[in-house]
């Protein structure tokens, strides 16, 4: 574990992979230290936010370098059920790359339980783990210049949701009619890091 300066009010911690980061970011959710107001995970970091009114930089890396300061008891996470119709243009492709059938990437990329890991690229685009490791495969070595919203794509080791249009290089599985992102909605985003997620098969 590694601290870094990241502005005023915050601090920046290099962990040492994807699992620590989710450990870590539950334990400090579940009781975040004085003075946190935010926590934003990545896939190798986490960046603590906090108020200097209330604490120091000083302070709050002391308290998290202490082996016994960040608890290991997690709350129960909220589930999102996705609903999803297998349609997408690259499963043929997957199928290709991954060795299996259509009927087989459909099977295990449903059946896999997901949590949402970390956030970024666009606003409410959020990068599942738990994806079965023969659907880890490089992102598209032409990206498109168009991806739909509701778009459900893989790439690397994580799945996820384009949340609306933009130019993507994943690989597309299918698609939902789930809103991703709702700005009427708090917080708007659907998927927030440590969020469980369960893509549910619907009828086109």
């Amino acid at each position: 574990m590694r601290f870094l300066t990241a502005g005023s009010r915050s601090v920046l911690v290099e962990l040492g992979g994807l699992e620590e980061v989710l450990r870590f970011h539950d334990g400090l959710r579940e009781a975040p230290p004085e003075g946190c107001i935010d926590l934003v995970p990545a896939a190798r970091t986490l960046l603590i936010v906090f108020d200097p009114a209330r604490t120091t930089r000083e302070r709050l890396i002391r308290g998290l370098a202490e082996p016994a300061a960040v608890p290991t008891a997690t709350p129960r996470p909220k589930l999102v059920e996705i609903p999803v119709v297998y349609d997408g243009i690259d499963l043929a492709e997957i199928a290709r790359l991954s060795g299996l059938s259509i009927a087989e990437v459909v099977k295990r990329h449903a059946r896999a339980r997901y949590t949402v890991a970390f956030c970024g690229f666009a606003p409410g685009f959020a990068y599942l783990s738990g994806l079965d490791p023969t659907l880890h495969l490089p992102r598209r070595r032409v990206p498109r210049t168009r991806v739909a919203p509701g778009s459900i794509a893989i790439a690397d080791r994580f799945t996820s949701v384009y949340p609306s249009e933009s130019p993507g290089g994943w690989h597309l599985v299918g698609r939902t009619t789930a809103a991703l992102w709702d700005l009427d909605r708090r917080p708007p985003g659907l998927l927030t890091p440590g969020t469980k997620v369960r893509f549910v098969r619907a009828a086109s």
